[in-house]
């Protein structure tokens, strides 16, 4: 159990601090954030939703219990994501720009597989 907290706490506090590093340009309105919302085809008042989606999300993962709050967030995460490298394929960027994206994934699927190994975990005390 002690490695599962372990392991779950590394993988779930990476992907927050990812979500919020990328949530804090569009919160701030900073120009490279904009200029990159506009390059792969959306507006730049799309920026302030998303960013805040994220730290509500960063939320919902710290914030102990809310099982069903924390699908949904793993679920925006992974459409977030999803919709990024999706956006930045389809305008043409070459893989070194999107494949970051990856480890984005790396971190939702280690911390989803890592908190529900502490779920039944918790279930079977």
């Amino acid at each position: 159990m002690k490695k599962t907290n372990i392991f779950y706490w590394i993988f779930t506090g990476l992907l927050c601090a990812l979500m919020l590093f990328s949530a804090v340009g569009g919160l701030t309105g900073g120009k490279d954030s904009v200029a990159m919302m506009q390059h792969i085809g959306y507006g730049s008042h799309v920026l302030p939703f998303i960013s805040v989606a994220k730290v509500l999300g960063v939320i919902a993962l710290l914030v102990p219990g809310f099982p069903r709050l924390k699908e949904w967030a793993y679920a925006g995460f992974t459409i977030d994501l999803a919709g990024a490298m999706y956006s930045f394929i389809a305008v043409g960027d070459p893989a070194s720009s999107w494949m970051f994206l990856i480890i984005g994934f790396l971190l939702i699927a280690g911390s989803y597989i890592f908190y529900h190994k502490r779920q039944r975990t918790a279930l079977t005390r």
